[in-house]
């Protein structure tokens, strides 16, 4: 098996976060979480942009339990490319408490895709951030949903506002749910009403589409544990579509530059944008309960 370095400037994920003092309620899931390796079991890409540290499923399973998680979305990371093994490794183990989300091609076979829905799969990534990966042309990208779309799969769509700007005819041509990872990534330098996050919202008010309020580390400048900048943009959008929205942690929280997030204060940063039981109930239970175990 071939060795692995991760990047010289890898920030590793936090072994000892803190205990949140905001109690999950039962039934959470976190709906966007990775898996990294071990490099030396499950191979990182060739093709791959970064190079991260190890980050196992059974380190997934012990801070789940920490945290109070009842189950987990697992996507695929980047680094592994469209080798799933790792993350249906984590299927595999996880006693129905944990679904995923794949990067696949357009040869995929069905009979393949249909093994990875016996073990939990339940999407795929279509990836549009260019600094992680090249995308591809939209008709490689819709080879791939009319696979997946007798599976009754939904796609998890990364991207910026301008690949929104771009793109957003083609995404609502797709047939299918979409699930927007961290909100499009706004810049929360931006005003919350301003033309940007509006253009987002509006995109988000289609029937099909649902959206992670995931990462206020990645899109803060204000930074923790409040992520104060971060709040206003995703308790709209939680409090706009209720119905539809997700949460998730995004450990081991990939190419993270400035410091890393404590997993406890991403928890205690849920009541700041879902402020009622009724909301944090949606939002951390009934949603990805019936997006991915209904």
């Amino acid at each position: 098996m071939a060795a692995f370095t991760k990047d010289a400037d890898w920030l590793d994920w936090d072994p000892d976060p803190t205990k949140p003092s905001f109690v999950l309620p039962p039934g959470t899931v976190d709906a966007h979480c990775h898996v990294f390796g071990p490099g030396d079991v499950f191979p990182f890409a060739p093709e791959r942009k970064y190079t991260p540290c190890d980050a196992s499923r059974e380190q997934l399973f012990a801070l789940r339990d920490f945290l109070g998680v009842e189950r987990n979305v697992v996507v695929q990371a980047t680094c592994h490319g469209a080798d799933n093994s790792a993350l249906l490794d984590v299927l595999e183990h996880a006693d129905d408490r944990a679904r995923g989300v794949v990067t696949v091609r357009p040869d995929i076979e069905v009979a393949e895709l249909e093994r990875m829905h016996e073990l939990g799969v339940r999407g795929v990534r279509f990836n549009y951030v260019k600094r992680l990966v090249d995308p591809k042309p939209d008709d490689y990208y819709r080879s791939i949903v009319e696979k997946i779309a007798p599976l009754g799969w939904h796609v998890v769509l990364y991207f910026e506002p301008a690949d929104l700007a771009a793109k957003r005819d083609f995404f609502l041509s797709l047939g299918v749910p979409i699930v927007v990872d961290h909100m499009g990534r706004p810049d929360v330098a931006k005003p919350v009403d301003g033309p940007e996050f509006q253009a987002y919202l509006d995109f988000a008010s289609r029937p099909e589409v649902w959206t992670k309020v995931s990462c206020p580390d990645r899109l803060s400048v204000s930074g923790s544990p409040a992520y104060a900048d971060v709040v206003p943009f995703a308790r709209t959008v939680v409090e706009t579509f209720p119905d539809r929205v997700l949460w998730g942690t995004d450990w081991p929280h990939p190419n993270m530059k400035r410091e890393m997030p404590d997993d406890g204060v991403l928890v205690d940063y849920v009541p700041s944008i879902a402020t009622t039981p009724t909301l944090q109930e949606k939002l951390l239970v009934a949603n990805p309960t019936t997006l991915y175990w209904s």
